[in-house]
Order: C-alpha cells, then structure tokens, then sequence
C-alpha cells in the first residue's frame, strides 16, 4: 500500500472503531441462532429476509476480501483515486463478512432442520435473487477479457447496497400493517445502529487524517451500507418507542432478526 497514516492516534481510533462496530454488529446473529436452537423451530422468521441477506452479505464478503488481499486490484484502485489515497476496506470489514456469511448460512441451515411451519421463500425474492446473481456472472464474464476487476468488486458492492435497502422493508411494512414491533427484538435493532454509526465514523477519522473524503466515494458501498442502516434503525426505533409502544415485558421471548 503505498499511502499511509499521518497521525498514529487517528490510526488507533480507525482501528478501534472498526473493531467495536465489527463486534456490535457480529453479536446481533446469535440472539436468532439460538433461539431457533432453543424453540428447535424458525417459525416467525421471514426466509425472503435470510435469503436477501446472505446475498448481500455473499457480495459484501467477495467486494470486501478481493480489494483487502488483491494487490492488483489495489492498484487499479490507486490507478483510479490516486496512489496517496489509502484502500477503504479495513481488516475488521473482512472479518465482519466473514462471520456474516457463515452465521447467516447457519441460520439457513436451520430452516431444514427446524420446525419451520408453511412459510416459503416468496416468488418475488427468488425472482430478484436470480436476476442479481445472473447479472452479477454477466458482469464478470464482461470484466474478465480486460481484467476490470475494480469494476467488477464495485457491482458486487452495489449489490451489497441494493439488498441493505430491500431488506428491511418488509419488517417495516409489517410492523406498519400490525401497528406493533412485538416480535421484533430493539436489542438487536441498538446494536445494528451501533455498527452502522461507528463504521461511518471510521471512515470520517480516514477522511480527517488524509484531508479527503475520496474514501466515502471510493467505497461508497461502505458508505450507504453505514447510511441505510442508521436510517432503517431509527426508524424502527421510532416504531418501537414512539408510534407503537409496548409494556416491557411484551417483547419478551419473541424472535430476534439477525443483522
């Protein structure tokens, strides 16, 4: 890499924050885990939201591990921003999707090994699993010839994007059409808030120490990931506290959605 830190104690907090927010969002999957080890049943959890999530985790993982390990698609990278601006991804964002990935799998498997009642996938979130994944091969078979890999990490980060923002509508809309969050843990949703503010922060510390933002744009997945996900999380937060409050024991014992 050839640009680094100007402050150490900017580059301490970078990693701290990375770090926090990695742990606050990877602890908001286990709470589903096990609770569907513990009802031995997935009942009450929505399979369009497991499937849309592991596809976005799927693509965040391969944009986040390929611009991380890649030395060449780190260079096409400075080739395009400039060789002083540092690589948005850090250590703890590849970590992050990792443990999304495998535990998002996890919960999948559990649907086949658990009480799971008539729920299906619906034909809608098939149908848009399907085009993004055909799109997603189209898109490499074009990048391939020139080895416009860049290019190619960025569709997959789009899509991380576009499957942030689809995923948590339907649990808006439920909570909207029911008039309660009963079911849907504000545990799980303070911790999501926590991540999505301390990775935008983070990239804030890049940007004061390098005197850029081109790390907002550069990544800009990292970006509107951090966005959509405050934006989603207050609302459901408004939801919880403010439009259709509940008794405190009410919420107990129901499901927790995992980030």
């Amino acid at each position: 890499m050839s640009s680094s830190w100007n402050s150490v104690g900017l580059a301490i907090l970078y990693q701290v924050l990375g770090w926090v927010a990695f742990a606050a969002w990877s602890f908001s999957f286990y709470p589903q885990v096990l609770l569907n080890y513990k009802r031995k049943s997935v009942v009450g959890l929505n399979f369009d939201f497991l499937v849309l999530n592991l596809t976005k985790h799927s693509s965040y993982l391969i944009y986040n591990a390929a611009l991380f390990f890649s030395p060449f698609i780190q260079q096409q990278y400075h080739d395009k921003y400039g060789d002083k601006e540092m690589i948005p991804v850090a250590a703890n964002d590849v970590a992050f999707s990792l443990h999304a990935v495998a535990l998002t799998a996890f919960t999948v498997f559990q649907v086949f090994i658990y009480e799971r009642g008539t729920q299906k996938v619906s034909k809608v979130c098939i149908s848009i699993s399907a085009i993004v994944w055909i799109a997603a091969l189209v898109c490499l078979i074009i990048a391939w010839p020139k080895s416009d890999w860049l290019w190619l990490i960025d569709v997959f980060n789009s899509i991380q994007v576009g499957m942030t923002a689809i995923k948590y509508i339907p649990q808006a809309i439920m909570n909207f059409r029911r008039k309660s969050t009963i079911g849907w843990s504000v545990g799980n949703i303070l911790l999501d808030l926590t991540g999505g503010v301390l990775n935008f922060c983070q990239m804030g510390v890049q940007s004061i120490d390098q005197h850029t933002l081109v790390n907002f744009y550069g990544n800009i997945g990292k970006t509107l990931l951090s966005l959509e996900t405050v934006f989603f999380d207050v609302l459901f937060i408004i939801q919880h506290y403010v439009l259709y409050p509940v008794k405190k024991d009410e919420n107990d014992d129901f499901p927790v959605l995992p980030h």
